[in-house]
């Protein structure tokens, strides 16, 4: 519903109402002026926080305009009562809002207008369009940018100079105000004009796709990563970018809706955004000859229709869940899983796909994810609680934070041979029970109360030096990265248009971030001792990195168990919902070769053993099979796995393309004279619905 602060404004805005119409009532100006300006605050604050309280106002019948007539008509009842009808500011404050409502209409158009013809029926990233078309600027940002909002807040200064004149019985100042309000808002409509015509106005959208187009002609994409899905299913695309950079074959990546692109990763990889289905069905692809698909949406069909190129689902994570073997997916020509399990799951669902038709390419995205061959000497453990979140059902199974937490990260404190405590809890948590925030906060409270404790103990020495030179160093990065944002931001386009036009990646860029983000990620981790326990919140550091300076983690069932595995180090996994171990595994292929927690925690001691002693470990050799079946082989490497998959369907489609050729010369040779044998002439006699 909102923040603490947004509820206040919404409330004051709300009671504002009805003060309003007393102190028109009773009449009071002062009373009138105090309501109207908490109002017009309140309205500005919730605005200006884009507070989805605003929206629901809307849906009562309270939305902007509204609001704003309310208040005019009660300033129209308060110069009644105070006995100003028969003056001649009554009649002016009358004829203002008639006229500034009237302004309300043409703005609006206007703007709508301007919007329509800058949106692109085909949004692009990294593609160079602006020497085939002109694009030209967007209209400044104020005009734009909450420009209802901004044309019904010019009534201010009639209504301020209303109430002035209101009070001191004098015309001049309500005048005054009604000219600014009146003139100042037909300059804002005035000043919209412009962008409706001639140069300012992008090309039409048959030369917009042209010159697409003209660039794919030049370019010849090989291979499309395509995705559709709302704005929140944006990481399934995401966490495919990097990959695609690393490919041998020329990509390209296909959006079909305008959130996507919007929240999109940067990447080097170019991108087209094309929201109609007929501009998809339109576009030249005839060089594309692998389309990768990352979730089984409707719009796939779109492109599934094209028989030029072969189509592959890689889908966005291997898991256990139900939609790791949709039966959906026997319409693609492939589908590539990480490992032999991927395989397996959908030879038990039997849903359609054929064994034949599965590809093993492994995870390219779990490449930064480093192996282990046991602590470094000198080193204390380091043990990672990563739990996930509650999730929408309530089920106790979801997560071990509620039930289990706080005896999970007891024993882990108070470990002897002692550890070092990570705790990175998922950025969901607590959000639907209360209970798990409840949780989350006694588990941050224990782990900050242990990190004190251990800063007073004589058994545990840090180097001052080298952290405060670490601190320096990542101070220093996250300003060079804080400018780089800036110069970013600077380069983000007023609309769309301008996006497209200019959306060209800064490559030297894009490579210093990269570089700075891992300079900055090791001098965080040296920043502060390394016995310290933690809490880590927040985007940085990113899952993977802790995985990489933890020795061990306890989780729940969830991916990041999957990933974990690609270490080959020791984990643990809590049955919260209390299986039992041997159904618990049956259930969930991940765990196999896990330590199995109650939620007492009392089993934690197996893997601290495992941790201090990799020969003694029994699990090990067990995790290093369950690594091979769910995620393949090491050598090759996944990204020479995927590249190679890539190719030999690129082979493929270039044999099935050429036979087709082949086909057609044949045909359209037995189709010359002589070559068809003479065709029935049919009369009436025949029966033609035979």
């Amino acid at each position: 519903m909102g923040s603490a602060a947004e509820l206040a404004a919404a409330a004051f805005m709300m009671l504002g109402f009805p003060a309003l119409m007393l102190a028109a009532l009773v009449p009071s100006v002062p009373a009138f002026a105090a309501a109207a300006a908490v109002t017009y605050l309140a309205d500005h604050y919730l605005h200006r926080k884009s507070s989805y309280l605003v929206n629901r106002l809307s849906k009562v019948r309270a939305g902007l305009s509204i609001r704003f007539l309310i208040r005019q008509l009660l300033l129209i009842l308060l110069l009644a009562r105070i006995g100003l009808a028969d003056d001649l500011i009554y009649y002016g404050a009358i004829a203002c809002f008639i006229a500034f409502y009237g302004l309300q209409a043409p703005h609006g158009a206007l703007v709508t207008l301007i919007r329509n013809r800058r949106r692109m029926p085909v949004a692009t990233r990294n593609i160079d369009l602006a020497s085939r078309i002109r694009i030209p600027d967007a209209p400044p940002r104020g005009l734009l940018h909450r420009s209802a909002e901004k044309m019904l807040h010019l009534d201010l200064a009639a209504v301020a100079g209303i109430l002035v004149s209101a009070s001191l019985e004098s015309s001049v100042a309500g005048f005054v105000g009604i000219g600014v309000t009146v003139g100042v808002g037909c300059l804002y409509v005035l000043a919209l004009v412009p962008y409706v015509r001639g140069a300012k106005v992008p090309p039409n959208a048959e030369k917009v796709l042209a010159a697409v187009d003209a660039w794919l002609a030049e370019y010849r994409p090989e291979t499309v990563l395509y995705f559709s899905g709302s704005k929140d299913s944006a990481y399934q695309v995401n966490m495919w970018l990097e990959t695609m950079e690393q490919l041998d074959s020329r990509p390209l990546i296909i959006l079909r809706e305008r959130a996507i692109l919007n929240n999109l990763a940067p990447t080097t990889v170019p991108v087209v955004c094309v929201p109609g289905g007929v501009h998809l069905m339109n576009l030249d692809l005839s060089n594309v000859r692998v389309a990768l698909y990352a979730a089984n949406v409707g719009k796939n069909i779109h492109l599934l229709r094209v028989p030029t190129m072969k189509h592959v689902f890689i889908g966005h994570g291997d898991s256990d869940k139900l939609a790791s073997v949709n039966p959906y997916s026997k319409v693609y020509d492939e589908v590539w899983t990480a490992g032999r399990a991927g395989r397996d799951r959908y030879a038990i669902a039997d849903v359609g796909v054929r064994d034949d038709d599965i590809v093993e390419v492994g995870r390219p995205q779990l490449a930064p994810i480093q192996g282990w061959s046991g602590v470094p000497e000198g080193r204390i453990p380091t043990v990672l609680y990563a739990p996930t979140w509650e999730g929408w059902d309530g089920n106790p199974g979801n997560t071990s934070i509620v039930l289990a937490g706080e005896n999970i990260v007891k024993k882990l404190v108070k470990a002897d041979p002692p550890v070092r405590v990570l705790y990175k809890p998922h950025p969901f948590t607590g959000t639907v029970s209360k209970e798990a925030g409840a949780a989350h906060r006694r588990i941050t409270a224990l782990v900050e109360k242990a990190a004190a404790q251990r800063a007073t103990d004589a058994r545990f020495t840090a180097d001052a030096a080298a952290q405060t030179a670490a601190k320096a160093e990542l101070s220093r990065i996250e300003a060079r990265l804080a400018e780089l944002a800036g110069k970013a931001a600077g380069n983000g386009k007023g609309d769309e248009a301008e996006a497209t036009r200019d959306g060209l990646v800064d490559v030297a860029r894009h490579e210093e971030v990269a570089r700075l983000r891992a300079e900055w990620n090791t001098a965080y981790w040296r920043s502060f001792p390394g016995h310290e326990h933690r809490v880590i919140t927040g985007a940085e550091p990113r899952l993977y990195d802790c995985f990489n300076v933890s020795d061990a983690m306890v989780s729940d069932i969830s991916s990041v168990v999957s990933d974990f595995i690609a270490s080959g180090k020791p984990y643990a996994v809590t049955d919260s919902a209390e299986l039992g171990v041997e159904e618990f595994k049956r259930q969930n292929t991940a765990v196999r070769a896990a330590t199995i927690l109650s939620n007492s925690a009392a089993e934690l001691g197996e893997l601290l053993a495992a941790v201090r002693d990799p020969a003694a470990d029994p699990l090990a050799e067990d995790r290093g099979d369950l690594k091979r079946y769910l995620l393949g082989p090491d050598e090759p490497t996944s990204i020479d796995q995927f590249n190679t998959a890539v190719a030999n369907l690129a082979i493929k489609a270039e044999a099935r393309n050429v036979g087709q050729e082949s086909r057609t010369a044949a045909g359209a040779a037995e189709a010359q004279p002589g070559g068809v044998p003479a065709q029935r002439v049919v009369t009436a006699e025949d029966d033609v619905t035979a």
